[in-house]
């Protein structure tokens, strides 16, 4: 039989060369020798290296990376800026500094992440501000801090084979433009370019650091973008969708193998904006909090998942009664969705898998940074005693650490049974 009768003509085999060169030279590369160790896509699933299904059972880490005040009890003070001008009033800057790195220091350790994978969940997703990534008002200068905290939390799932998704949940400029994503009060990260490429640059340097973690399942690009209250809303939500191919894209360029996570605008509830799945390891993720726990609530993302063939993904939802919980997990598990609830720890509630002990001296400091403050004189005479301030500080980094915290055993029960 005659070469070019085999294999085709002399064209089309230059074409078929040209193409294993591209795939030796530039994509092989970019896979990493773990290749193959990673979990996948395959319709509606994930599916394990072992070709088994993975049902995603998950908490997330909210406030170690991306405090948040109504975790503190905090009410107008209640973004990740707000706290910490508070505590500099309080302290100055550089015992701010110290507070905040034994904040994360002792919020998730190592004994936390050993816990929740003994509860019988195998997922986390992990919340983190880009503030620890960079420096806002210079963003070509890069830090350490935050990726050493991914790089600590990623090793402890490794050993305990816990699955991670890693959560921008602020994004330069700001995705939300309100407490949670710690911004200025407007989504600025759809209309400014600068912005826009700061969080596709980070991103990429995150993928490029963890593309051969098989632990880390994917990336979930943007938490919560364009709430419902813009009157502008609709011109912004076309926006979501460009940003989130130049992000893919800056991801595929230096990463094959993990997932990303697209979360739809108002809150990642609506989705209708977005046109089919423009990546091949794709899912769609959605939130939901305080509504019947009841079929037609999710409908819509089912539908949306059987549509396109793609697996969907309750990123968050909690802050609710045990009962609530189980419902609608079972209800979620009903759909073949995978699930993490929201969150993991916080102050004085029982509404989260543990919780942290709240202070007198604590209370002084909510009563300090919610008074009204004009200037630096209010500033100086409505300050509590030294003494209140450093106890209700320390006390706070005791109580969080895991051997202090509270199990609550009921709402560990409502998603595990």
């Amino acid at each position: 039989m005659a070469f070019e009768t085999f294999f085709g003509s002399k064209n089309s085999i230059g074409k078929i060369m040209k193409k294993l060169v591209l795939i030796l030279v530039f994509i092989l590369p970019l896979m990493g020798d773990n290749y193959g160790q990673f979990v996948k896509v395959n319709g509606v699933n994930f599916i394990k290296p072992d070709g088994e299904k993975l049902f995603l059972k998950g908490i997330n880490l909210g406030n170690w990376l991306n405090p948040e005040g109504y975790m503190f009890k905090f009410q107008s003070v209640n973004s990740y800026r707000l706290i910490d001008n508070v505590i500099k009033e309080l302290v100055g800057a550089d015992e701010a500094r110290k507070f905040w790195k034994s904040f994360r220091d002792n919020y998730i350790t190592k004994d936390d992440i050993h816990f929740i994978k003994n509860t019988g969940l195998n997922s986390i997703r992990v919340p983190f501000n880009f503030k620890l990534f960079l420096v806002e008002d210079n963003p070509e200068i890069f830090l350490e801090e935050g990726f050493n905290r991914l790089d600590d939390v990623i090793k402890w799932c490794k050993e305990e084979n816990l699955y991670v998704i890693l959560d921008m949940h602020a994004a330069p400029g700001g995705q939300t433009g309100d407490n949670i994503d710690d911004s200025w009060s407007y989504p600025f990260l759809f209309e400014d370019e600068q912005a826009q490429q700061t969080t596709i640059s980070l991103w990429r340097k995150i993928a490029e650091r963890y593309r051969d973690e098989t632990i880390v399942i994917g990336y979930d690009l943007l938490n919560e973008p364009i709430p419902h209250f813009y009157e502008n809303k609709e011109s912004l939500n076309l926006l979501l969708e460009p940003l989130y191919k130049k992000i893919t894209h800056a991801i595929r360029e230096v990463d094959q193998n993990h997932v990303v996570f697209i979360g739809g605008a108002q809150w990642n509830t609506n989705f209708k904006m977005f046109g089919k799945p423009f990546d091949e390891k794709f899912a769609y993720t959605f939130h939901k909090y305080w509504m019947p726990p009841v079929q037609k609530e999710i409908q819509d993302y089912v539908d949306l998942m059987n549509r396109y063939n793609v697996p969907m993904w309750l990123g968050e939802s909690g802050e609710n009664e045990n009962e609530w919980i189980n419902n609608f997990r079972k209800l979620l598990e009903s759909n073949n969705i995978g699930w993490c609830f929201w969150p993991y720890k916080k102050m004085d509630s029982s509404r989260g898998i543990v919780q942290f002990a709240r202070t007198y001296e604590w209370d002084e400091l909510i009563k300090y940074a919610e008074s009204t403050r004009k200037n630096f004189e209010e500033i100086r005479n409505s300050k509590p005693n030294t003494q209140v301030v450093k106890k209700a500080l320390s006390d706070l980094l005791e109580n969080i650490k895991f051997k202090n915290c509270i199990i609550n055993q009921e709402y560990i029960k409502s998603l595990i049974n």
